[in-house]
């Protein structure tokens, strides 16, 4: 997977690159990620990628001229000539969901647009494909957007996770039924009076599992009653052993 990165600041990323799941999925070849700056393209001797909206108003925008000719020169750059996707990040954008990070790892290349200022110039968004955004609150940039897709998809290409079967059990997955994940215990087993489920410790894989898919049903429907929740299949009852 390659991923194409339109931001000023691009700085910012250098951490993520070398730290955890990031750093391997680059260190293994599984992911690519490139940079360009609109300043590159800014006008006069300070390079401006701003200015002053139309009808006045609070702010500075980002010009459509320089950032379209970022994009572009991405395009012309790309390895291969595949293409990216271009996903703007904005505030007005969608919520990015797990299922948006599955399908965005399965694609070759995804190119993420990061804001700066009061926004863009709405022009820009003719030359993108989607608009994501991390949620019903507003940051200086879409550089720390841009970080969390690039984690959230990088974690699920192939060799990155030591277990991968663990994507498949964690809230929001499609394993999970797009449910929350089960609470989780590790040792010790009794903790300031707080003990854990006998369940966990009786061994019965069947009795685990079902448990497992309660506790998800029950901790969606208290924590995030907007989501679908699945009827819990009725128990199947225990053959009685043969004397």
């Amino acid at each position: 997977m390659r991923l194409d990165i339109v931001t000023l600041f691009p700085e910012l990323f250098d951490p993520l690159l070398v730290t955890s799941f990031i750093g391997r999925a680059i260190d293994i070849g599984a992911m690519q990620v490139r940079f360009r700056s609109p300043r590159e393209f800014g006008l006069g001797v300070h390079r401006s990628v701003d200015d002053t909206p139309y009808g006045g108003g609070s702010g500075m925008l980002l010009r459509v001229d320089c950032l379209v000719a970022c994009m572009e020169a991405m395009d012309v750059d790309a390895p291969d000539g595949v293409l990216a996707q271009r996903v703007l990040l904005t505030p007005q954008g969608r919520p990015f969901r797990q299922t948006d990070a599955e399908q965005m790892a399965k694609l070759p290349a995804v190119m993420l647009i990061c804001g700066r200022y009061e926004g863009f110039d709405e022009r820009v968004r003719s030359y993108v494909d989607d608009e994501l955004s991390l949620g019903d609150f507003v940051m200086c940039g879409g550089e720390i957007a841009a970080m969390a897709i690039m984690e959230a998809c990088g974690r699920l290409l192939p060799g990155v996770l030591g277990n991968a079967a663990s994507i498949h059990e964690e809230s929001h997955s499609p394993g999970n039924a797009g449910l929350l994940e089960y609470p989780q215990y590790t040792r010790p087993a009794e903790f300031r009076g707080v003990s854990v489920d006998p369940v966990l410790l009786s061994g019965d894989h069947a009795r685990i599992a079902r448990w497992r898919r309660e506790q998800s049903i029950s901790r969606t429907k208290a924590r995030r009653p907007d989501l679908p929740v699945p009827e819990l299949p009725p128990e199947k009852k225990r053959r009685e052993p043969l004397e």
